[in-house]
């Protein structure tokens, strides 16, 4: 069954397209927007309800939600604005950062592979990984490269998720090799005293405290008044800006909190907690090269995120066991604290070899367990014993209500 109605505007007068409907392959009404013509808009209808009535009987697929057009950028804004809402960890929102960075790497996409509409990702793995081996070839490193892959391949499962793509166009892109060209070393002891002595107080404060939480530098800029908790001696996280969106606790040492609060002395619980610029990356490297501290050596380079490596190293010398470690630097697995941020020092690590020498070459002392076994193999071990025993005995002493018969051992004594 087919049918056309002519509609009316607001002003009374009618529409000049006529609107038709036919059945559907389900069974319903469907209405449509046809042409000025009534028989021109009914010949639509027949010729779809024909094409549904073939897909009712088989000799057709049935439609998917892809084949409807949808433009990439339209599908872009939707995507962000779910990120926005609940793309994150637990259905909790995106960062701002990671927002922005997800914008603009789709944006870059769409630039380059001249996308459209979203079915022009059909078939686009080719100039995917030849755009990918440019930025590569531009000297960006590969956790760049990654990004940028993880950004375009992100999209695409949530397209295919929501019935907007058939298929991932990019379930076959091989990922890239993430290891950081140049590692990141911890300071010793006197290069931290050395920073500290030459900052001015407020940044002595942001170092001191970087180096005793390892927060992040986004972390540090977000902290207020209000997270500082001066009964538990921390600092109170909230998920919405922490790494791996979770609310959590950082212990602090006691001066450092009365140094917190004395600071924060007449600022409002929103205001910053710590003074930082714009670039405390910039800032940390002058400060660096004015007490002579070296920002690249064989061990590694300085950054400001060297001060979360120095804290984890600390840590583990500190005498604290993995789990502490892991607890402490808030990471979901060991492995990523003891292998990746904490570090071995050489002069450490000499002092254990010259620990070791001194085992090998010197006077090894028995174990106690060995001596007692030893001395219970002597035949005038066991004598020994039992005649202290039975002196015990006869003075009345070390054996409660048990009083010995003094003839019965007087042929011991």
């Amino acid at each position: 069954m087919v049918g056309i109605r002519r509609t009316k505007r607001r002003d009374g007068a009618l529409h000049p397209r006529v609107r038709g409907w036919y059945v559907d392959w389900t069974g319903k009404r469907k209405w449509f927007s046809g042409t000025h013509d009534e028989e021109g808009t009914l010949a639509m209808a027949r010729r779809l309800e024909d094409d549904h009535r073939q897909i009712r009987l088989g000799y057709r697929p049935p439609p998917k939600a892809s084949d409807k057009p949808r433009r990439f950028t339209d599908v872009v804004q939707e995507y962000l604005a779910w990120g926005q809402a609940q793309g994150g960890r637990g259905g909790k929102a995106w960062s701002n950062i990671h927002a922005a960075k997800r914008q603009r790497h789709l944006t870059w996409w769409q630039e380059r592979l001249l996308l459209q509409s979203l079915s022009d990702l059909d078939g686009c793995l080719p100039a995917v990984e030849a755009a990918l081996r440019n930025l590569h070839s531009d000297g960006r490193t590969g956790k760049t490269v990654q990004n940028y892959a993880e950004a375009l391949a992100a999209f695409c499962d949530w397209c295919v998720e929501r019935g907007y793509l058939d298929d991932d166009p990019l379930k076959r892109l091989k990922a890239y090799d993430t290891t950081p060209k140049a590692k990141r070393r911890a300071l010793s002891l006197d290069e931290v005293r050395r920073l500290l002595r030459a900052c001015d107080p407020a940044r002595r404060l942001l170092y001191e405290v970087a180096l005793v939480t390892g927060l992040r530098v986004n972390e540090l800029r977000h902290l207020t008044p209000g997270h500082l908790d001066v009964a538990s001696h921390g600092l109170r996280l909230d998920a919405a800006w922490t790494k791996n969106r979770k609310s959590d606790f950082q212990p602090l040492p006691t001066k450092l909190v009365e140094r917190l609060v004395k600071s924060s002395t007449g600022k409002t619980k929103a205001a910053p907690l710590l003074s930082m610029d714009a670039h405390p990356e910039r800032t940390l490297g002058k400060d660096l090269k004015r007490v002579g501290i070296p920002k690249e050596t064989p061990e590694g380079k300085v950054d400001f995120a060297a001060l979360r490596t120095t804290f984890a190293t600390l840590v583990v010398e500190s005498g604290a066991n993995v789990k502490e470690a892991q607890t402490l630097m808030r990471h979901s697995t060991p492995q990523l604290t003891m292998n990746t941020y904490a570090r071995t020092r050489a002069d450490r690590l000499h002092g254990v070899a010259e620990a070791v020498q001194e085992m090998v070459n010197g006077k090894l002392a028995c174990a106690t367990g060995v001596q007692r076994k030893d001395r219970a193999r002597r035949p005038d071990a066991a004598t020994t014993r039992t005649r202290r025993h039975l002196r015990r005995m006869k003075s009345g002493v070390g054996e409660g209500t048990r009083t010995p018969n003094p003839v019965s051992h007087s042929h011991v004594l």
